[in-house]
């Protein structure tokens, strides 16, 4: 058993720190994370952390590369103060969607970034919702990947609707669809979704499922421009649904998500606070934040205590 338990943050999401310690009933560590004129990163521990299970939270978040930055030498830092065990907390892991070679002479950047996590010295991850399984195997220490999906299905359940359908935004998306609406309930239809290049533009084609006169729910593991939700939108209500709510994880946003998205065609969107919106805000659109912070709080403990994290969805 490691000594007391010790959390930090970077500077990509301190408020949700913050959260996670306040339903821990315990104080956020201290620490400085500061860039010079140069950009050149600077992390000092001003608390003692010999021996002690510390857990360092820091979704990678914009600016993405400064994010992961902290991360390495945050982790680094730990592990020359003595920690006893270093668990990398990141509630979004950036550079997910390159998880695989799927054009000549590309990276596997995914990969890329579980080797640098361990080469800097993190003896375990905890993260959510990875928006590929496999990347739990890029590692070669301990991965506990979270979930805020059951979440967002019990914010819905509790919503009066009287025929909804959850639809997935592409078909790679189905199962997770597929769950929701079970857990819901729910019909099910798939959105068949074509993506030329790499502008990260995609266009929703045709819909798999009858939608009329029924209220959907699109769930999405993250948002990043919103022009490929809004043309699922755009789809759903051409095709007779009553309502279209909008779901996801991760809400990434882009400055165009909220001028594509701010839009009364949704009648409602829900995201977690996995991540910060630095981009802008929604003005328009009925808009529910779902915190994830007693969820990692809770795992934090599980894994400090030894118990199971798995326990958390039974």
């Amino acid at each position: 058993m490691y000594r007391e338990l010790a959390i930090f943050s970077g500077n990509a999401h301190r408020a949700l720190a913050e959260a996670v310690c306040k339903h821990l009933e315990m104080p956020l560590g201290q620490c400085e994370v500061l860039e010079f004129s140069n950009e050149e990163v600077f992390v000092r521990f001003l608390d003692n952390i010999r021996e002690r299970d510390v857990f360092l939270i820091q979704p990678v978040v914009s600016p993405v590369n400064t994010r992961l930055m902290e991360l390495f030498v945050m982790i680094d830092a730990a592990k020359r103060a003595s920690a006893g065990r270093i668990t990398a907390v990141i509630p979004y892991y950036a550079y997910g969607r390159s998880d695989k070679k799927d054009q000549p002479r590309v990276p596997i950047t995914a990969r890329l970034v579980a080797n640098f996590i361990e080469t800097a010295g993190a003896d375990r991850v905890l993260t959510l919702d990875l928006h590929a399984g496999q990347i739990q195997g890029f590692f070669n220490i301990p991965v506990d990947e979270l979930t805020a999906l059951p979440l967002i299905a019990d914010y819905f359940r509790t919503a009066a609707y009287t025929s909804p359908v959850v639809v997935a935004p592409d078909v790679g998306d189905a199962k997770r669809a597929r769950n929701i609406a079970q857990r819901l309930g729910a019909g099910l239809a798939i959105i068949d979704k074509r993506r030329s290049g790499n502008d990260e533009r995609a266009q929703a084609m045709a819909l798999i499922g009858d939608v009329r006169g029924r209220e959907c729910l699109i769930v999405d593991d993250e948002i990043l421009t919103g022009g490929t939700m809004m043309s699922a939108v755009r789809l759903l209500n051409e095709q007779g649904a009553t309502s279209v709510a909008v779901a996801c994880v991760h809400p990434l946003m882009a400055a165009r998500a909220f001028e594509v998205m701010d839009s009364p065609e949704i009648s409602e969107l829900v995201f977690t606070d996995t991540v910060p919106l630095v981009h802008g805000e929604f003005r328009r659109v009925p808009t529910t934040v779902l915190s994830v912070a007693p969820l990692i709080g809770d795992a934090i403990q599980r894994i400090h205590t030894g118990g199971s994290v798995g326990g958390l969805f039974r």
